[in-house]
């Protein structure tokens, strides 16, 4: 009983400690410049696509849902973009990204980091003298906090493109009042709150990944288990962090 009470204490004091090895050797990157090139590439350049699917479908579901419940004579069409707009840019460009890049980017991360344990792979490198958390974590990590504001930037304009292209060709509104919306309530502190997301949510996907697949124990059986996990905690966390950005700077 008393276990299973310290046990989240334990995993986040396990957690805390592999981060803060891996960025005690941040000044070493450089050492590591190529693993980061290569995963920069795996989690931002290799998604794009997946995202930008996403992003396409949800600007253009978004559009015909508002234009269908702001349906009356008494409310200017351009309304639709005024909503359309600041939604994708506030919340649903970083979290739908989030969420895919949690089971794309995070089970990946997981899935090689926990068959490189179980393998003993990871201790071989220990062996050689490599420092396995700067060689394995820290890219990663720099990775996804640097990848992921790119493809919040590519949802967000993909989102609201689709948007007006749905809206324009949809018979629902033109391009211009689309625009017009958009503009007519446009905040500066939209972007730059879905940007903060968009790092934080970066951090947290690659850093759980990391934890999960670098603590994996119990041969494939446990990097599957380690991968379910990476992606469901990152998902929770990914929403966990929503709220507490929005509470905090809005």
């Amino acid at each position: 009983m008393l276990d299973a009470l310290l046990s989240p204490f334990r995993a986040l004091g396990r957690y805390a400690t592999l981060m803060g090895r891996a960025f005690a050797s941040i000044d070493k990157v450089g050492t590591y410049w190529n693993n980061l090139f290569i995963q920069m590439v795996r989690v931002g350049i290799d998604s794009i696509p997946i995202v930008a699917l996403a992003a396409a479908f949800t600007g253009a579901v978004f559009t015909v849902q508002t234009a269908y419940q702001l349906e009356t004579p008494f409310i200017p069409k351009t309304i639709i973009g005024s909503i359309v707009a600041p939604s994708i840019m506030l919340e649903l460009g970083a979290v739908i990204a989030g969420f895919i890049l949690a089971g794309r980017v995070g089970a990946r991360i997981a899935a090689e980091l926990g068959t490189m344990r179980v393998s003993e792979q990871i201790d071989a490198l220990e062996v050689m003298g490599l420092n396995s958390v700067g060689f394995l974590v820290l890219p990663r990590v720099l990775a996804g906090v640097l990848m992921f504001p790119v493809l919040y930037v590519v949802s967000c304009v993909v989102g609201i493109g689709t948007g007006i292209g749905v809206g324009h060709f949809g018979g629902f509104l033109s391009a211009s009042e689309f625009l017009e919306g958009a503009r007519q309530f446009f905040k500066l502190l939209d972007p730059t709150i879905g940007l903060i997301k968009s790092f934080a949510f970066g951090f947290i996907i690659t850093s759980i990944a990391c934890y999960k697949g670098y603590y994996t124990g119990g041969g494939a059986v446990g990097v599957g288990d380690s991968t379910t996990q990476a992606a469901v905690l990152s998902c929770v966390f990914i929403l966990v962090a929503d709220l507490l950005i929005a509470l905090l700077l809005l």
